[in-house]
């Protein structure tokens, strides 16, 4: 396990979803664009675009599939095989119901939790061993309200809270590049730097 080479954000294309809580992976594989300087381009055979990123010295993938949310497998799949990278190499960034805003959780493996992007992603590889950070949405409190949610832009606290929790996320990266997840999962997990 030599850390991770792919760093994969869920969500869906787009200017109608742009601040969408669904597209909380976007936003953190933008916000990590920003700080490593670099931009996305449009990769067509990979169904999404791409940047090449350099965190603690490290050369990572960026990929944020232009395949809308509930087919984000093709494209994850595709990268993996064309750049040769296992799947335990990669993370995918999403959006959780099940975290309030402001927390982010890193976690191996598991289940999709409903989530349409891991959905199609384990449904292609067959398994879901690969790391996924967890973005905290909150929860509507009530299944039949979960689409207008997820779909919705967070008021403006909200949107305060998940850009922090991204930024949690990204100050403990470094640590799960160079294949520290423990280290990286206790202090986002606990807050501590």
């Amino acid at each position: 396990m030599d850390g991770l080479r792919l760093i994969v954000g869920l969500g869906n294309p787009g200017r109608d979803y742009e601040r969408t809580r669904h597209n909380a992976g976007f936003r953190f594989v933008d916000a990590l664009a920003d700080r490593a300087g670099v931009r996305f381009g449009v990769e067509s055979k990979l169904f999404g675009e791409t940047a090449k990123a350099e965190v603690a010295g490290r050369a990572v993938w960026l990929l944020k599939p232009a395949t809308f949310m509930n087919l984000s497998g093709k494209s994850v799949t595709a990268a993996l095989r064309f750049w040769k990278i296992e799947p335990e190499q990669a993370l995918l960034a999403h959006d959780e119901l099940d975290l309030p805003p402001g927390t982010a959780r890193l976690k191996f493996d598991g289940g999709h939790g409903g989530q349409n992007g891991l959905r199609d992603t384990m449904k292609l590889l067959g398994h879901g061993r690969f790391h996924r950070l967890r973005i905290g949405i909150g929860h509507p409190g009530h299944k039949d309200r979960v689409t207008g949610w997820v779909l919705g832009r967070p008021g403006s606290d909200d949107a305060i809270l998940i850009d922090r929790s991204i930024d949690a996320a990204l100050d403990v990266l470094p640590l799960a590049v160079h294949g520290d997840f423990n280290e990286a999962m206790k202090r986002l997990h606990t807050g501590r730097d």
